[in-house]
């Protein structure tokens, strides 16, 4: 995997980018997830330069970052001294949705827990959307919730700078309710994610319920 990554006809941003993710990777080889690296060649302006895909049974972080510029000016909105830890936080956080993927688990709550309901006064032809919208949001806390794991175990001298980090991150333009609206989870995670035992994701579940229970 690292062969054919750091192999490839890479940019100067896609690599630096892999160099930050590549802990995150070589962790998720390890714990025997079916992660591959995707390098989009097309230009993809306005996509987002890191996500998630889940093909055939195997999850593929994309990186769109030809004609992108939205690629280099994350880099440069991140402070140098936290750049590494921030981009492994952002890997890791689609890392929790290869986990929900994999486990069979995606836009499923736990046991125990409902669905929420529409709102009585929301126009019918609205309620696919409401319904899609507020699970993907669950799923964005999961993973936000797993990259913060992540930073407490791997980083934990740098936790409370990106704790705050990625609250503005999730502050900016927000529409309270909507897909990114992970505000509620990241309070809860203020101090740390779940006890100093378990993996990541164990530890993120835990907090995640916690907002679900809210």
């Amino acid at each position: 995997m690292a062969t054919a990554a750091f192999g490839a006809d890479l940019t100067p941003v896609e690599h630096r980018w892999l160099q930050g993710a590549w802990p995150v990777v070589a962790f998720a080889k390890e714990a025997g997830l079916p992660v591959d690296i995707v390098v989009q060649p097309q230009p993809s302006p306005g996509a987002a330069p890191l996500a998630l895909g889940y093909v055939a049974g195997r999850c593929k972080l994309v990186l769109s970052m030809r004609g992108n510029p939205e690629a280099q000016a994350t880099l440069d909105r991140i402070e140098p001294e936290l750049l590494d830890a921030t981009l492994e936080l952002m890997a890791a956080h689609e890392l929790g949705h290869c986990r929900r993927y994999v486990d069979g688990a995606w836009r499923e709550v736990p046991a125990g827990f409902k669905r929420a309901a529409v709102p009585a006064q929301l126009d019918p032809k609205l309620h696919a959307a409401y319904l899609d919208m507020t699970a993907v949001r669950l799923e964005e806390a999961y993973a936000d919730l797993v990259g913060l794991a992540w930073t407490q175990q791997r980083h934990p001298q740098r936790y409370a700078s990106l704790q705050r980090w990625l609250v503005a991150e999730r502050s900016k333009d927000l529409i309270p309710g909507e897909h990114h609206d992970t505000l509620a989870w990241l309070q809860l995670a203020e101090r740390g994610v779940g006890a100093a035992s378990g993996s990541i994701f164990e530890r993120a579940a835990v907090v995640w319920e916690v907002g679900l229970d809210r």
